[in-house]
Order: C-alpha cells, then structure tokens, then sequence
C-alpha cells in the first residue's frame, strides 16, 4: 500500500458516514476524469474546501485546446511563418514542441495575473477580477468558492503524466 492510499484510508476512517460518502463519490470522479492521484485531489477539496474538481477540469481544457492541439495534422501549418519555415528544412515535431511550449508559458502567465489582479500600485479605485466555481446542475449558480492557484498546478495536469518535461526540446 502506497503512503497516498494508507493516507486515503486513514483519512476516510476519520470521516462520519455522509461525508466519507461524498469523499469516495468525488474520489471517483476524479477517476472518470483521469486525474492522477484522485484520492489527493478529493482529499483536498473535502478537507480545505477548494473547488479541486472545478480546477482540475479548467487546467484540463487548457492543456486540450491551447497546448495539445498543436500536435493534430494542420495545427502549425495553418500558420504562414510555420509553413515558411517547413520549407526551410525545420522539423515538424520542433515547431510543435516550440508552439506547445510558448502555450504552457502563456497560459503560466493569464494563470499568474488570473490570481494576483491588476499590476498598479493603488488598485483601490480600479476594478479586479477572480475565476468562480459554478454548480453541476445548470452551470450558471455561484457556489461561492474561488477558482485560484491554477499557476501551481499546471504542469501537474499535464495529461502526459510529465509534468510538461520536454515541452520544446
């Protein structure tokens, strides 16, 4: 047994029957979703009150539509600059890791100002902005918790299991 499972069941024992219920319904959630590690991930929405879920699935469609496309057939090539240098000798594979890794970055720093707000020194009379989690039901409720500290687990949802290791090599 792993340190994460003998933890899992430990901390599941501590539990009263509804919530240890509700751990193991959200644990497999993360499962269905393919997260790693999904007892962590329910663990830590349960006992800290963080919208996990709500965070990993978010991270997740980055990873899908803003780093991993580039690898489908036609993704880099739609770009002029791309083509141009295909024709040049450059390889494939270099132009995908390139444009994969330039996403990560990107999307590192939208996560990094998502979190910290505006960069002006007196931000008092200025508005902010924060990512909310919403409910399953119709999407459009509140659930009153904040959708924060993406930055931090990025690379950990890598789908690749990598933790973006070789990202523009």
């Amino acid at each position: 047994m792993t340190d994460l499972q003998e933890a899992w069941s430990q901390w599941l024992a501590e539990l009263d029957d509804e919530a240890r219920v509700a751990a193991i319904a959200l644990r497999d959630r993360f499962t269905e979703v393919h997260a790693e590690d999904p007892e962590e991930w329910a663990m830590s929405e349960i006992s800290e009150d963080i919208p996990q879920m709500a965070r990993y699935l978010f991270l997740r469609r980055l990873w899908a539509d803003a780093v991993n496309s580039w690898e489908q057939p036609g993704a880099v090539e739609s770009f002029p600059v791309a083509h141009r240098m295909l024709g040049t000798g450059a390889e494939r594979p270099d132009l995908v890791g390139f444009a994969r890794a330039v996403a990560v970055e990107t999307i590192s720093f939208v996560l990094y100002a998502l979190d910290e707000g505006c960069d002006s020194v007196d931000t008092s009379h200025l508005p902010g902005w924060r990512l909310e989690e919403t409910d399953a039901t119709d999407g459009h409720a509140l659930t009153g918790r904040h959708v924060a500290g993406l930055q931090e687990s990025l690379l950990e949802t890598d789908p690749s299991g990598e933790w973006g290791e070789g990202l523009g090599e």
